[in-house]
């Protein structure tokens, strides 16, 4: 993992200390409705008003495009992250010029400042070098606390850590420690669980992972592609038929790097995917032209038990099968509740993330016992896949 400082490597005290945070949280009638994205960031913005610094959050709120658009203010996320961290956060109607200096210059050490939308500036997007000094002009000190957004080489979540001492916010350092754990250097073997509809989507993630893991479990729609490329019948199934060939060279270069492929021994299928259909568990040999492969059947998971007993890392990434649906959602809460139960116990380290896991690991009443769940969504899915996330280098290269 390339070096990083933290909030153990800097003195805050009298500074001001700009904090690139992730609020982007979904609202209803101009009131926050899940608070998760506030409260992975409270530790750092505690831990920084504690220790006397004069804390200035920097944050962007949905896709206004460089213009200001009413609607996307940040104002209300000022107000529900102040009932969260129980003290007062005051708002700038700007985030660069005289109301942000005007807004900053009136701070004592300890309180807290939310700058408005930095989309509302087409400068952030564009990562361009004079909005990134406009927005440096506010603080002494850079702390990135968002790994979700460091996939973007944005003026807040990149361009800043060139112009400002740079620092890892506690979440983006519990993040970029978890992932280290999970793929960087991780205690081996390890398992990686890859699920969700469509090969297509997750080609880079498959490609790189055979490289890096020593077993990939493949689940979902996904397996049906690549069990059609091997000549099995899969019906009426979700399937990329056209993908044959792209299947069978990652099943090739799995077997060159020594990564063992783990695919369904046996499905449970329907003639329809809906609520109380009849669903049955089949060989895969017995997939008729009318069925719905739908989840994975009772030899499968017996399969992957017997694998995990002496796995020491997993990274899980989207459901088994169709999970909304009972019964189809066996397969994926089964394996989870595993995984969360050798967890707890210590045999193992399990990070999963992005897309429909947190909603599948929820289901399963798992996600409590994993190690570690991101919900950086791309940004973990773009480090998954082995690119170099923009954010994150100019924290290691400052």
């Amino acid at each position: 993992m390339s070096a990083f400082k933290t909030l153990d490597d800097v003195d805050v005290k009298g500074k001001r200390v700009l904090v690139r945070v992730d609020l982007n949280v979904p609202m209803a009638d101009g009131k926050v409705t899940d608070t998760t994205r506030i409260d992975r960031v409270v530790p750092t913005l505690t831990e920084l008003s504690d220790k006397g610094a004069k804390v200035i959050l920097m944050a962007h709120f949905g896709r206004p495009k460089g213009a200001v658009v009413p609607e996307m203010s940040l104002k209300p996320v000022a107000e529900a992250t102040a009932a969260i961290l129980s003290r007062p956060v005051a708002f700038a109607g700007n985030c660069i010029g005289e109301e942000a200096a005007t807004a900053v210059a009136t701070l004592a050490d300890g309180d807290l400042l939310m700058l408005e939308n930095a989309r509302f500036h087409k400068g952030e997007e564009a990562n361009d070098p004079e909005f990134a000094k406009a927005l440096a002009a506010n603080g002494d000190i850079y702390v990135n606390d968002a790994f979700s957004v460091s996939h973007r080489a944005h003026a807040s979540s990149e361009g800043l850590a060139h112009l400002l001492p740079a620092y890892a916010g506690r979440s983006m350092e519990a993040e970029l420690r978890a992932l280290d754990a999970a793929l960087g250097n991780p205690q081996r073997p390890v398992l990686a669980v890859v699920g969700g509809a469509k090969v297509s989507t997750k080609l880079d993630l498959l490609e790189n992972l055979v490289g890096k893991v020593d077993r990939l479990v493949i689940g979902g729609g996904m397996a049906n592609t690549f069990l059609a490329a091997m000549g099995k019948p899969v019906g009426k199934s979700l399937c990329e038929h056209d993908l044959g060939d792209t299947a069978r060279r990652i099943l090739e270069a799995a077997k060159a790097a020594g990564c063992e492929v783990i695919l369904p021994k046996d499905v449970v299928v329907a003639k329809e995917f809906k609520a109380g259909a009849d669903a049955r568990c089949i060989p895969l040999d017995a997939v008729a032209d009318d069925d719905m492969i739908l989840d994975v059947g009772t030899d499968s998971l017996g399969s992957l038990a017997v694998h995990m007993e002496d796995t020491k890392t997993v990274v899980w990434n989207g459901p088994l099968g169709a999970f909304e649906i009972p019964p189809f959602d066996n397969g994926t809460v089964t394996a989870a509740r595993q995984v969360a139960m050798l967890t707890k116990a210590g045999r193992l380290t399990s990070v999963a993330g992005g897309g429909d896991t947190l909603a599948a690991l929820n289901q399963a009443g798992a996600s409590d016992d994993f190690s570690y769940i991101s919900t950086a969504g791309g940004a973990f899915l773009e480090w998954l896949e082995g690119k170099e996330l923009p954010g994150v280098k100019a924290l290691s290269a400052s």
